[in-house]
């Protein structure tokens, strides 16, 4: 057994328990980092309204992720059978 394989083995009852802790308490981290935006754009005027936005949503699209994930990604073997997976073949010519 190789080091990565050993991280992996150590690793995945922490990365389960993350998984259930974001199912159970997602509309709670959410609703924090909505406050934690909010409470920065106002320190900022404004400033960096865009950006603030963008982080936040990446942190929500993460935490969702992380709530429904089941496997190692999506369109693999293990993963969400509903996530679209790239089509067999040469790509298209262009």
């Amino acid at each position: 057994m190789g080091v990565l394989d050993n991280m992996k083995a150590k690793l995945g009852p922490a990365r389960d328990k993350v998984s259930d802790l974001a199912r159970q308490h997602g509309g709670k981290v959410q609703h924090g980092l909505d406050k934690a935006a909010k409470a920065v754009d106002e320190r900022t005027k404004g400033k960096y309204s865009d950006r603030i936005q963008a982080g936040t949503g990446k942190a929500k699209h993460a935490v969702d992720r992380l709530a429904h994930k089941e496997g190692p990604g999506p369109g693999t073997a293990t993963g969400d059978p509903a996530a679209p997976t790239r089509p067999k073949g040469p790509p298209p010519a262009s």
